[in-house]
This record gives structure tokens, sequence and C-alpha cells, in this order.
């Protein structure tokens, strides 16, 4: 069976707290957008939910908000985390054998971070941390988050990280109307690249990252990086080639059932390091959630790697039996 390590979920206390600072309200009376699917905690949306997991041989969801609840006030940003953990632990509890969840932190504020970091593992039963990418225009790999990635390395954390929909901060991405096509993709890249310069998966080396949407460009990039990113007006004096540090992250299988993507990302990365993603409900405004996994067995891959990606890599990551 599939564990699908990128599912998303809103609690309706959470969506009615964040109001128009999150993306994707479920509480309206007309369900819109992300909400026509099956994504809140009512117990017909947790039905719809089980029975599409059902119908894509989808054994187990680990999950995560899709936008990230930072807020600049530590006692509201708390607040608003705390609902989610709670809520996204109050699920996996009545459906263990169904659902786990990743801890959500209160970033940017570190320490009440590292003691809802703490909370999540010790007393909700989560199986990860998530984080995005970017946190109130402040990229994740910058030294003041250092002491959470401490803490996960001495943990031997999984950590899932998401893009913010900022399409990188950038207008060039957002003015053009390509936030969501192209910059959450461009968000993934710069992820990687961030770690990288940073040398943080080097220096925290316990920590097991996903990197969704098959790491968006970067496979492709590996060699370049190698050369220009090590020169003179890049990073000279990194421990290790960037292909190195890319080539220890796990990248989820999210591409819109690209055979390029795919291929291009398994070359790049081995069979090892591909887990099974899904977005949902993002992809579903596009394709059925069965079929964001059926692609996959119509690449022409051989059958082992099918196997492995399918079945045996996420649950392997998160000790779950398989």
């Amino acid at each position: 069976m599939i564990c699908d390590v990128h599912a998303h979920y809103t609690p309706k206390n959470f969506s009615e707290f964040m109001g128009d600072r999150f993306a994707s309200p479920v509480h309206l009376p007309v369900k819109r957008g992300m909400a026509r699917h099956p994504f809140s905690d009512s117990p017909e949306d947790i039905q719809g939910r089980f029975e599409l997991m059902d119908a894509a041989g989808v054994e187990k969801q680990v999950l995560s908000p899709n936008h990230p609840p930072y807020l600049p006030d530590e006692a509201e940003c708390v607040k608003a985390v705390q609902m989610l953990n709670d809520g996204y632990a109050d699920l996996a509890h009545r459906y263990p054998q169904r659902i786990a969840s990743y801890v959500m932190l209160p970033l940017p504020h570190i320490d009440a971070a590292l003691k809802e970091m703490e909370r999540g593992f010790d007393q909700l039963g989560c199986v990860g941390v998530n984080m995005n990418i970017i946190c109130l225009s402040r990229s994740v790999a910058e030294t003041e988050f250092e002491p959470i990635y401490a803490e996960m390395n001495r943990r031997g954390a999984v950590l899932f990280v998401h893009p913010a929909g900022t399409g990188i901060c950038s207008p060039f991405i957002t003015e053009y109307g390509f936030r969501a096509a192209v910059g959450t993709s461009l968000e993934d890249a710069t992820f990687v690249l961030h770690m990288i310069a940073k040398q943080i998966p080097h220096r925290y080396p316990n920590i097991k990252f996903i990197v969704p949407h098959l790491g968006g460009p970067v496979p492709m990039l590996l060699n370049r990086l190698d050369q220009q990113g090590q020169s003179q007006s890049g990073h000279p004096n990194l421990a290790e080639a960037p292909s190195v540090t890319a080539k220890k992250f796990y990248y989820d299988t999210v591409c819109y059932g690209s055979k390029a993507a795919f291929v291009c990302a398994l070359e790049a990365f081995g069979a090892d390091h591909l887990v099974t993603g899904s977005d949902y409900p993002v992809l579903q405004d596009y394709e059925a959630y069965k079929e964001t996994f059926g692609y996959i067995g119509r690449l022409g891959l051989p059958p082992a790697d099918i196997d492995k990606i399918l079945h045996h890599n996420a649950q392997r990551l998160f000790g779950f039996a398989h």
C-alpha cells in the first residue's frame, strides 16, 4: 500500500481563526477552489478523503497545511499552530492506520517552535516536522533558524518542507501569473540551493529532508552546480559538492504526471530517494487522486524501481510497517 507524504488538511477552527490570512478557507457556505474537495475536518470530508485514498490504494497520509501558519505576533502564531497540531493529532489518534502528521512550528519564534516540536513528538505522536521554505519573507536557511535544525538533528527527525506560495518573493513570477504553476517549483529549488550554501545537511546529517515536486529544476542542474556553484564567484569553500548534498534529500513524486520530470529526477537522485506524494487536494482540480500515483506504474520503469517508490521508500523513511 502507498504512503502519501504530502497531503493537506485544514480544520475549520484554524481556517476561521486565520480568516483572510490563510489561503483556503473551508468554512464558506459554498465551497470554492481546493475546498471543493474533502479537505476539512467535517465528518463528510473525512469520509470522502478515506474513499479517495481507498480508490488510489493509499493506506496512509502524513498531513500538513497547504500554506504557512506563520504570524509575526508570537501569541497568535502559537495559538494558530497549536490548533493545527491538536486537530491533526486528534485525527491521527482516531485513525492511526490511515493518518499520521507532521508537527508544525510557530516560526519565526524559535523558543516557542522548540517547545512545540517537543510537544509534537513527545505528546502528540507526530512523525516528522513541517516547515515552509519561506517564513515571513525570510529563508529558513538563515542563521536564526539554526536551533531548529540542531534539535531535529538530535532527534534524527524527518523534515518535510513546503513552498509558501510566494513565487520566491519575486514580481518576475507573481506579476506574470506564475506563482502556482512555476513559483512553487522555484521555491523547492531555492530551498535545496540555500541548504547547499549554508551546508546544513552536511552539518546536521541526522535530519531526513523531504523536498516536494521532485525538487523543481534541481535534478537537471546538478552538473552545473558542481562546476559553477563551487567557483570563486559562487561557493568555493563547500565541504562537499552541491550534487552530493542534493542527493542526500528525498523528493516526492508530485509532477502532474510528467514522465520527463520524473525520469530526470530518478536518474539524478536514484530510486531510493523518491517518495510518494500527492499535494492533496491541490492537483484534484486537474487530475483524479488515484491518477497522481497511477501514472508512476505507466512510465515503463523497471518493476523493482516502481515497487520501491510506491510501496517501500516512504514507509521505510518513517518507520511504518510495510
